[in-house]
């Protein structure tokens, strides 16, 4: 019952500023405003209360990542050894160990096959190579990987 009372409503003009915020969160409370038609007032107070009730979580810019040399985004699916001898293996302990790494954007614990899916992007494939062999396979409790390289992104 306590999570369904942190739900929170949102309506039409609700999802028509998260949807101008989504494509550009430089713009001011005016420019949002004229986009969605909706009056400054309305939109500032908006704003505020979607942040306030942790709707807006954060802003954040977008990278152009073959700019910064960064050309080779990959997909890692790892699938965790829970039997090692002696060791309690965490889930959550493994995924953040991972997600400390500089290549890391991402890293989601999934259902299925695999236990966990970890998004990352390097320079070169040699760089993935030496994430994969030097890093990622010597953490404790980690038993597979196979990684998916992007070839394009839409």
């Amino acid at each position: 019952m306590e999570i369904l009372s942190k739900i929170m409503r949102l309506d039409e003009k609700d999802h028509k500023i998260l949807e101008v915020l989504k494509e550009n969160a430089k713009l001011t409370t005016s420019q949002i405003s004229k986009k969605t038609k909706i009056p400054i007032t309305t939109v500032h107070n908006r704003i505020k209360r979607l942040e306030n009730s942790g709707v807006i979580k954060n802003y954040t810019v977008v990278l152009d990542h073959k700019l910064l040399g960064e050309e080779v985004l990959v997909y890692i699916l790892v699938t965790v050894n829970y039997n090692i001898p002696g060791e309690k293996i965490s889930q959550d302990k493994i995924a953040n160990q991972i997600k400390k790494h500089p290549f890391v954007e991402e890293v989601n614990i999934t259902t299925g096959e695999n236990d966990m899916i970890v998004k990352a992007r390097f320079s070169s494939i040699s760089q993935l190579n030496d994430f994969i062999t030097k890093t990622l396979r010597n953490i404790e409790g980690v038993d597979r990987t196979q990684t998916m390289v992007v070839l394009s992104e839409i």
